[in-house]
């Protein structure tokens, strides 16, 4: 087995496991034992997708398509960003400073670049998944403004932790289930694999992700001064 393969392996494996954790701490009680450890499993096997996808990404753009594989490292981009902030949103509930501190400022930079970079890839290189492509580098651009529009003015909110947290863990489950749409789903059920499936598997999750992010934000973080 190459190393390829072997790496491809251990990352479906991970990405059970935050698929299985992600719904477990999504439908139990917030704030609950069962809800924090579930959580924090789920962190660290999204920890485990990017620090296995990233070697993958580059052999792709370097052996297979370079279009793809930059596609593909832009998605650890954006991914990286919400594993952190929903991690750190927690971690420094009580101090926003240092939640805006350098790591959330250099991620704001590298989501603009990044959101740039793909949509000219998806404009001006791309043969195929032009939408898809384009479509994503909206989530790099208008992310990075809404960190820089963030991090200008310590929030009135004493719940903006919450918000911050929750929709980071949207961004999170909308990479979770892209994946699992996109390579899980098709190896289980065969008859679902096919182009004419490629653009609801990669925007499906984004629509759900609007909806569902307007209502947990309402009722689990409402603004309040």
């Amino acid at each position: 087995m190459s190393w390829y393969s072997s790496t491809a392996f251990i990352h479906a494996a991970v990405g059970t496991t935050a698929l299985v954790t992600f719904w477990t701490a999504g439908m139990t009680r917030k704030g609950s034992p069962v809800h924090k450890t579930a959580g924090k499993i789920y962190l660290l096997a999204m920890a485990g997708i990017l620090l296995s996808a990233f070697p993958m990404a580059f052999f792709i753009m370097l052996d297979k398509s370079q279009v793809f594989g930059a596609f593909l490292l832009y998605l650890l981009i954006i991914t990286g960003t919400s594993t952190w902030n929903s991690w750190r949103a927690i971690r420094d509930k009580r101090d926003w400073k240092r939640y805006t501190g350098p790591v959330y400022k250099t991620l704001m930079v590298l989501n603009l670049l990044g959101g740039l970079s793909i949509a000219a890839v998806g404009i001006f290189m791309a043969d195929r998944m032009q939408l898809v492509i384009t479509s994503f580098s909206l989530i790099g651009i208008f992310g990075a403004y809404g960190m820089y529009k963030f991090q200008r003015e310590a929030p009135d909110d004493p719940r903006w932790w919450m918000r911050q947290h929750i929709s980071a863990m949207i961004g999170n489950g909308v990479a979770t289930h892209i994946a699992f749409l996109q390579i899980g789903l098709p190896k289980i059920l065969p008859v679902l694999s096919g182009s004419s499936l490629l653009n609801l598997a990669w925007l499906g999750p984004l629509v759900v992700a609007v909806f569902a992010g307007y209502y947990l934000t309402g009722k689990y973080a409402p603004k309040r001064s």
